[in-house]
């Protein structure tokens, strides 16, 4: 027998819902996935179900990913220590056959698997099949201004939007790992989240969504009532100053204004292993995380 509240409860949520699909309909996102989230099959597997519920109702979409945690865990199994320097993975020769397989040859298809099993179609996008980040060496001053050496790490300098596009064109969903090449074919490791900003900021996305482990921007991190729902580029700066935004969060913030600079109309922070997350914060009256705009 049908449970006629149930029901009633499941149709408001989709007339609430329909306004903000209307408004998001042709409309590009560039979902970066990350952090914890990608640690749980399950928390995955649902993410990946909203990925696809939001192509199925218009959306034109773009899931960058990370996977650093992975990534330690197969450098340890390889007797190699991870290594980093200010934050970013120290990359020799050894680690970047690590990375690289790992982001591109296990977590990439695993992903796309799981798309296309929950009924969308998705296709990689890396080095291994048809490169879209150009990238080259990053040098990062240390504290004396002296550039520091981070192997093979690197920037995204250029994205080849017209075969996104033309992916995207296709009803298919690229998914692309944290892996550049420059043009001498040489790969590179590349932050995620600056990645993630740099194919928002050439395809003019309407959104970059950031899947974290976290439920947004506080104000005191041990405090939940203390999540800022609405911040501008001014208030994040000041944030950043005094130390409230600090350590990982800093470069995610930094990434989200240089998107916001070039266009991009609201980035949004939240936490991927909230069930439904990516749904709430963009097709609810009031979302879940900390949405920053310009």
């Amino acid at each position: 027998m049908v449970n006629v509240s149930e029901a009633s409860q499941k149709a408001q949520v989709l007339i609430e819902a329909t306004r903000w699909i209307r408004r998001f309909r042709d409309r590009l996102v560039v979902i970066k996935l990350g952090g914890s989230a990608l640690e749980d099959p399950q928390v995955v597997a649902s993410l990946l179900k909203d990925v696809v519920f939001m192509e199925s109702v218009g959306l034109r979409l773009v899931l960058i990913h990370g996977g650093g945690k992975a990534i330690s865990a197969a450098m340890k199994k390889s007797g190699i220590q991870p290594r980093f320097v200010q934050g970013r993975r120290y990359t020799d020769p050894e680690t970047l056959e690590i990375v690289t397989q790992v982001l591109a040859g296990e977590i990439c298809g695993d992903l796309v698997r799981q798309i296309n099993d929950a009924g969308g179609q998705a296709v990689g996008l890396s080095y291994l099949t048809e490169n879209v980040l150009l990238a080259e060496k990053l040098l990062l001053p240390d504290e004396g201004g002296i550039p520091l050496d981070l192997g093979f790490v690197g920037q995204v300098v250029e994205v080849k939007t017209e075969v996104l596009l033309k992916t995207i064109d296709a009803g298919r969903i690229p998914v692309i790992p944290s892996v550049a090449v420059d043009w001498a074919g040489q790969r590179y490791n590349v932050n995620a989240d600056t990645a993630a900003a740099a194919v928002a900021r050439r395809l003019d996305a309407e959104k970059l969504i950031f899947l974290s482990d976290v439920s947004g921007i506080y104000r005191d991190r041990h405090d939940p009532s203390t999540l800022l729902s609405h911040l501008t580029e001014k208030q994040c700066r000041d944030l950043i100053a005094d130390g409230t935004i600090d350590s990982g969060m800093v470069p995610k913030v930094e990434a989200a204004l240089d998107a916001l600079k070039a266009g991009v109309s609201k980035v949004h922070v939240i936490d991927g292993r909230m069930p439904h997350s990516l749904l709430l914060e963009i097709f609810s009256d009031q979302g879940i995380g900390t949405e920053i705009v310009a």
